[in-house]
């Protein structure tokens, strides 16, 4: 856990890195890795670290790897940045792993969609509910998948003193400027954070932006850091010019890839960071590699994206 002293919701401003978990040749967690992978995106210039989560191949992680993966990236990372955890499974198993990430030394979690039950939202109120009352760490809330949260299930966790914001992945606008609404109505005065959890959320940063959600993460930072932080940059400055040269040229056809192979959202993303030269390894099942062909189109996609700039 870092030193400072500032609340974690005041250093979240910035690029979120996602880090991708590295394997060896054997399949074991290849933690030197992992740290050059975050070291080199925390040089340059990744706001926080939210280690061992979707795009860190949680979901294949046993008790003992998760703790060594955060506990390497706060290694790595020194306390310049915030590290945050993934946190998923049901109630039970959750717990465990948030006992980990708080040994470990996380600053915070990301708790993500419980496994496979579509819970009810007294069910999913009940469930971050337990996770919140069982840790004195932050905890950010992503509703995706199975645990899509309405307004009021928001608003009752925002109340909760150490749930300080929500990820959304679902990508219903309507959905999601109700909750903003009523968060900001029930809790006036009350600091929330949101952020746009969609796969690529460049190419919806203008319309979360729209309503009030200027935070993300960005899944190309992870091979490309330099693309990602030019939109990144771009967008926040009003250079609506440079934004949408990288949208049409680069981020639409990314997109365009990632959809074309189950898992390519992670398998695409470990591929990119093998092309610019770091071997993190291949995902692990049920995850399959992405086809030759396809990262064959990545790298020249990249090429063509750093050609815009």
């Amino acid at each position: 856990m870092s030193e400072s002293t500032q609340p974690l919701a005041d250093r979240l401003d910035g690029l979120l890195f996602f880090p991708v978990t590295a394997f060896g040749p054997d399949g074991t967690v290849d933690l030197a890795a992992f740290r050059a992978h975050v070291r080199a995106r925390v040089d340059a210039g990744a706001a926080a670290v939210f280690a061992a989560c979707g795009t860190g191949e949680y979901h294949a992680l046993d008790l003992d790897e998760y703790e060594a993966v955060i506990a390497a990236a706060v290694a790595e990372v020194d306390g310049a940045v915030p590290v945050l955890a993934g946190v998923g499974h049901g109630t039970a198993l959750a717990l465990k792993f948030l006992e980990r990430a708080e040994r470990a030394g996380a600053d915070g979690v990301l708790a993500m969609p419980p496994y496979l039950v579509k819970p009810d939202q007294a069910g999913l109120l009940r469930h971050y509910t337990a996770l919140a009352d069982a840790t004195g760490l932050d905890i950010i809330v992503y509703g995706r998948d199975n645990a899509v949260l309405m307004p009021e299930t928001v608003v009752e966790l925002a109340r909760l003193d150490n749930v300080i914001g929500y990820k959304d992945g679902v990508g219903d606008l309507d959905l999601m400027q109700r909750i903003v609404s009523a968060v900001r109505t029930a809790l006036p005065g009350e600091r929330f954070l949101y952020f746009n959890g969609l796969p690529t959320a460049e190419l919806t940063a203008y319309a979360y932006r729209g309503i009030g959600v200027s935070l993300y993460s960005s899944a190309a930072f992870c091979f490309a850091p330099d693309l990602a932080l030019a939109f990144h940059a771009a967008l926040h400055s009003g250079d609506d010019e440079t934004a949408n040269r990288l949208l049409d040229g680069f981020f639409g056809p990314l997109v365009e890839l990632r959809n074309r192979g189950r898992g390519y959202a992670v398998a695409l993303v470990k591929a990119g960071v093998r092309i610019e030269g770091l071997e993190v390894g291949e995902v692990r099942p049920p995850l399959s590699e992405a086809a030759e062909e396809h990262v064959k189109e990545l790298a020249a996609l990249i090429a063509r994206g750093r050609a815009l700039l």
